[in-house]
């Protein structure tokens, strides 16, 4: 006697509809009961399927080498343009994103671009806020570079 598996058609439509459902969704945010919900990211994200990891991006133009825009908001403009592009190359979305860490070299010119900064944001990744850290460094390798964002993608399976 063999055991032929048995299959709901109903079950198995439900299946593939939350399946396409939370591709689109991206990844889940991790938010503990009772923490304050952090404004302008998460604390933490939960996904699976195929990475995609970038390494640093700064605000350059990377066909021509050159930093077109001086200045924190435009290099910023730039750097996410640029992971905007090397996720399509990947094939993943700015919804896919689970991790951005932000180098910046001052935290007062960061800060008080910061309404300037999160309207760039928003034109460029949406209303997708991944976890994210900023850390303040004494240098980049690039003289010019005010910015460095390096980001993580997780394709859904």
């Amino acid at each position: 006697m063999s055991l032929e598996p048995v299959v709901d058609p109903l079950a198995a439509e439900i299946i593939v509809e939350r399946t396409l459902e939370e591709r689109e969704r991206g990844p889940q945010v991790v938010q503990p009961d009772g923490w304050p919900r952090p404004k302008g990211y998460s604390n933490g994200a939960v996904a699976s399927g195929r990475f995609v990891v970038l390494a640093g991006q700064i605000g350059w133009n990377p066909v021509t080498g050159q930093f077109d825009a001086p200045d924190f908001v435009g290099q910023t403009r730039q750097a996410l343009s640029n992971i905007v592009a090397l996720l399509l190359a990947g094939g993943a979305r700015p919804r896919d994103l689970v991790r951005l860490t932000w180098y910046i070299l001052d935290r007062d010119e960061y800060m008080t671009a910061g309404k300037e900064i999160g309207a760039v944001y928003r034109e460029i990744l949406g209303d997708h806020y991944p976890p994210m850290s900023v850390v303040v460094v004494s240098g980049l390798i690039e003289k010019q570079a005010r910015v460095e964002i390096e980001a993580t993608a997780v394709i859904p399976d």
